[in-house]
């Protein structure tokens, strides 16, 4: 029997294509872009550091964190391959759980070998939209927050992430977006975005592709972007701006208010240990943010946390590919061929900007640079299999960003909910009913299976 098992296996896996899973080598990312300046290094290098801070509630070097969050540092989201990369392979949020005697339960999401995951309810218990994050732990138990007793949310449940049978449907997971070439996507002209909206115009019809920009729209007010311009930032492109994503993650996912979100996650009294936005105190300090202010420092010293993380994430190189081989190569073309470049655009020219906050001049390393994304930064339908039931701005609630494909070699999880680590499955998932992607897919599976190979090997090579 375990033969005939055997047997079965291969011949199945010979049937279709493999994704041969993370691609090995040097992480081809993780450094700043080329070009940069004397003083926009130093302020990469100064976001870098503090990107890997780990942050404690009180009585530490880098305090604030919580009543409510998912984290205590960047880094521990967003690692895979290296810093400013997606979610890891090996989950670091059941460490952070119990760290300084915490109390909290490991939500059943939340495993050692799956992805990093943040919660959000379709509706609150009254019914009403929801949308909003709601944090995995809360800093009850913790040494370094004495007194502080608040439970943490009641995580039914959802069943299986990929069917959405069983369970409680009410919930849904978003994971880490790798941050790589950010600053090349934040530079990107409106104009382009437009310009490539409006190109190809019957090709796209035929296929079924629409998609739009997520902008401030007539009546559905993007409260990320509402004067007009296109956000282009997180899985639904909800977010306008490097500063602002900067400053709603570290709200969100860590507790730590700041002059962008200024509201602490949870007002327990008993529970707020640092009640000043940490951009306040870093600027009445210069760090370290407690005791007498620092004299002497560099420019970089006076940059609010926030502020150093944009810089940090607008200055990362996006990743170096792999070198081509004939099947990449083969897959490449396929890849334009079959209709996947009409959402997935290879490249856009960024127009002019300024890297740093001690510059007014245009950044070398940023103006007029080829960034080869794979993403037209809009949001599509992608059908009731990948739908999360939340509107963000004039993203509905079927509607995701194109997720640029730079750096997917080296991805662990897949899709918004890192449902699945196979990019097979990945692929097949964007057809469902709805979905504008559905006659792409159709194409995809009249391939052959070595066509279909090609297309994963350029996928893996990227």
């Amino acid at each position: 029997m375990a033969l005939a098992t055997c047997a079965y296996t291969s011949a199945q896996t010979k049937a279709g294509p493999v994704d041969p899973g993370v691609r090995g080598g040097v992480a081809g990312a993780g450094d700043p872009l080329k070009g940069l300046t004397a003083d926009e290094a130093a302020f990469f290098q100064d976001g870098m550091t503090r990107f890997a801070q780990v942050e404690a509630v009180s009585k530490g070097a880098n305090n604030g964190l919580g009543p409510r969050f998912n984290s205590n540092q960047c880094l521990s989201c967003h690692a895979q391959p290296t810093a400013g990369g997606s979610s890891p392979s090996q989950n670091p949020l059941l460490a952070v759980a119990t760290l300084n005697g915490a109390k909290n339960t490991v939500p059943w999401f939340i495993t050692q070998n799956g992805p990093v995951r943040e919660a959000r309810f379709k509706r609150s218990p009254s019914g009403a939209s929801d949308g909003e994050v709601h944090d995995d732990f809360v800093i009850t138990g913790r040494t370094d927050a004495p007194g502080c007793t608040i439970a943490q949310p009641d995580f039914l449940p959802a069943g299986d992430p990929l069917t959405g049978q069983h369970g409680n449907r009410n919930i849904i997971f978003r994971i880490p977006t790798p941050l790589f070439g950010a600053g090349l996507i934040e530079s990107i002209p409106d104009s382009a975005i437009l310009a490539n909206l409006a190109s190809d115009a019957t090709t796209k019809s035929s296929l079924g592709i629409s998609g739009h920009a997520n902008a401030h729209l007539s009546g559905n007010v993007n409260l990320s972007a509402n004067d007009g311009t296109i956000t282009r930032f997180g899985w639904k492109a909800q977010n306008k701006s490097l500063l602002m994503f900067a400053g709603e993650a570290y709200n969100v996912e860590m507790g730590i208010s700041n002059q962008l979100f200024p509201q602490e996650r949870d007002e327990t009294p008993g529970c707020r240990f640092i009640a000043t936005p940490e951009d306040t105190l870093n600027f009445t300090t210069a760090p370290p943010t407690t005791g007498s202010p620092t004299t002497g420092n560099s420019n970089t010293a006076v940059l609010s946390d926030i502020e150093a993380f944009a810089n940090f994430m607008r200055m990362l190189a996006p990743p170096t590919p792999a070198p081509a081989t004939p099947s990449s190569e083969k897959g490449r073309n396929t890849f334009g061929q079959i209709g996947c470049a009409q959402c997935h655009t290879p490249s856009f020219t960024t127009g002019t900007m300024i890297a740093s906050g001690s510059s007014k001049v245009p950044s070398a390393a940023l103006s007029n640079q080829t960034a080869n994304l794979f993403s037209d930064l809009l949001v599509h339908h992608m059908g009731e299999g990948l739908a999360d039931g939340i509107t963000q701005g004039g993203a509905g609630p079927d509607e995701f960003r194109t997720a640029p494909l730079w750096g997917v070699g080296q991805r662990v999880f897949f899709l918004n909910d890192g449902r699945t680590t196979n990019l097979v499955d990945a692929i097949r998932a964007h057809q469902s009913r709805g979905s504008e992607a559905n006659k792409v897919i159709e194409r995809f599976n009249k391939l052959s299976t070595q066509e279909q190979q090609e297309i994963i090997d350029f996928l893996r090579s990227l």
